[in-house]
């Protein structure tokens, strides 16, 4: 079942695409609409490993809070743990819905996709 937020989520992700001339929205609009079974868990350690201090990041699944981040990112993802988003902000980095992403990063570039 596709709830409306989903929905919505899709035509903000398709549309700033569109507009901006930027795949990578679109790129993250068809994991969104991948089933949830299909969708990643990625966790805090993974996320530390593979971003550098200022990097912005998108998840196409849940972050989880295992693990430790040791520098400031901003994140996006379709569902995240209370002590994920916790150790983030206590990092400096922030968290951000998909379309607080794109209005800060219009084009995508600089945002990677894990998951």
């Amino acid at each position: 079942m596709v709830t409306q937020s989903k929905v919505d989520m899709l035509k903000t992700l398709k549309k700033a695409s569109k507009e901006n001339d930027a795949p990578i929205w679109a790129k993250v609009a068809d994991y969104v609409q991948k089933s949830k079974s299909n969708q990643k868990i990625v966790n805090l350690t993974k996320i530390n490993q593979t971003t550098e201090d200022g990097n912005a990041v998108v998840i196409t699944g849940k972050i989880l809070g295992t693990g430790n981040i040791s520098h400031k990112v901003s994140v996006s993802s379709l569902s995240i743990s209370n002590s994920a988003a916790k150790k983030i902000i206590e990092s400096g980095g922030e968290v951000l819905q998909f379309s607080e992403m794109i209005e800060k990063f219009p084009t995508g570039k600089g945002v990677k996709i894990i998951g």
